[in-house]
């Protein structure tokens, strides 16, 4: 397999990721991607959401992360309303 292709981009600044790269990568249609350009490099990195066991994991530590800092479930009701009435 190989790990280097070339692609080009279109007039809409579209650009096609070959192939064999996207099979490689099990990449398909609706793949998102963060787009990274730093001089003369260009990166796409894939964005998946995580399982559920990563999730709660996740949801544990914002938990204990708001419990050390003293946010009650009131605070996050409120500014969630707040936010809201901002749209």
């Amino acid at each position: 397999m190989s790990q280097l292709a070339t692609t080009r981009m279109s007039s809409k600044g579209q650009v096609v990721i070959p192939e064999e790269i996207r099979n490689r990568l099990h990449l398909s249609v609706g793949s998102h991607f963060v787009v990274l350009g730093e001089g003369d490099s260009i990166i796409f990195k894939t964005l998946t959401a995580p399982s559920i066991k990563d999730f709660d994991g996740l949801i544990q530590k914002a938990r204990k992360q708001a419990k050390a800092a003293g946010i009650k479930p009131l605070d996050i009701s409120k500014a969630v309303t707040t936010v809201r009435k901002g749209l």
